[in-house]
């Protein structure tokens, strides 16, 4: 643990949230965590279980669980894991409390929906003098709350703070892996939610393992066209944060992301893909973001645009996936499709 970094608020007690909480007191931090749901601060409070959002998975006794943001005051640094498309409410909300130079570490995975902008914009705008980091990388809540071997990019622009920020959350079977490239690390795990879909859409539509690494490796694609727009780094979009996400999002149905996918390939509408779901599948509200800032940028991402007009109801599974299957043949290395 680093010497500076002793206190650990963490804002949101969904599974990831929940799970980051654990890494941070096995650590050695003294750990709170927001929940906006009393029936969660009950729960964790009185059990010692999110039964909610992380069911059967025993957290550790020094969790201290609150529905007041006051209470995350004195943190030496946050944790916001507050879902995409709610993380301004919620580091509005937290803005009172916070002091100039608090690290804000960003765990949520997306593009805001009508801003068109990432969550470092968000946290810019609504807490102009934080600290910004990152925390990106293939990691399922369960496993990691269990402690299970995961590794991770943790972005920072300032790399005494990366570098602090990591090690005061390190453990043996969590390992953060410095990165200064907040864009590539951001661009990858909100775009790797989007071909989560369209990799479940080709699992439930049976079109084979083939087709399946095909559109992975093009969506990878994709996601460094985007990023690289932005002023990201190709490096930073293969490392962890970008194909290592996709590797893990787009290959096991207990991504939340796929499972939409793979209801939808299935022959089920989005409403009943997404019914009794409690966790957030961020690609389904990432995907038009990303089809719009793509358009913006005037970078193509057919992949990303199927899934878009997929959800949005414009076209249907199997003619999305016959107009992915008639463009016309590139070069590889081209950097259009």
């Amino acid at each position: 643990m680093s010497q500076s970094m002793k206190r650990a608020g963490v804002i949101g007690a969904g599974a990831w949230g929940t799970a980051l909480a654990q890494v941070c007191l096995r650590a050695g931090l003294s750990t709170t965590l927001w929940a906006r749901e009393p029936e969660v601060v009950t729960a964790i409070s009185e059990t010692g279980e999110n039964s909610l959002f992380l069911p059967g998975v025993p957290l550790d006794k020094a969790l201290v669980c609150t529905g007041d943001l006051s209470d995350l005051a004195g943190s030496d640094l946050i944790l916001m894991v507050a879902p995409a498309q709610h993380l301004r409410a919620a580091l509005t909300a937290f803005a009172p409390h916070a002091r100039p130079g608090l690290p804000i570490l960003l765990c949520a995975k997306g593009v805001e929906q009508g801003s068109l902008k990432l969550m470092t914009e968000v946290l810019a705008e609504t807490l102009p003098d934080a600290a910004p980091a990152v925390l990106s990388g293939p990691s399922f809540a369960g496993e990691v709350a269990r402690g299970l071997p995961t590794a991770v990019t943790l972005a920072c622009p300032d790399e005494a703070l990366g570098r602090a920020l990591a090690e005061a959350i390190a453990l043996p079977a969590f390992r953060p892996y410095y990165a200064p490239d907040m864009i590539g690390a951001e661009v990858g795990g909100a775009i790797k939610n989007v071909l989560a879909i369209a990799c479940g859409i080709v699992e439930g539509r049976g079109l084979g393992r083939s087709a399946h690494a095909a559109l992975i490796t093009r969506g990878f694609a994709e996601m460094t066209r985007v990023a690289v727009a932005l002023g990201g780094q190709p490096e930073t979009v293969a490392g962890l944060c970008g194909l290592g996400d996709l590797v893990l999002t787009c290959s096991s149905p207990q991504s939340r992301n796929m499972s939409v996918g793979l209801a939808l390939g299935g022959g089920q509408t989005l409403d009943q893909a997404l019914a009794g779901k409690l966790s957030v599948a961020e690609g389904v509200a990432s995907a038009p973001a990303v089809r719009q800032l793509a358009a913006r940028l005037g970078v193509e991402t057919p992949i990303c645009e199927a899934v878009a007009a997929i959800l949005a109801g414009e076209v249907g599974v199997d003619a999305a996936i016959a107009g992915l299957l008639s463009r016309p043949l590139k070069d590889e290395r081209e950097d259009s499709e």
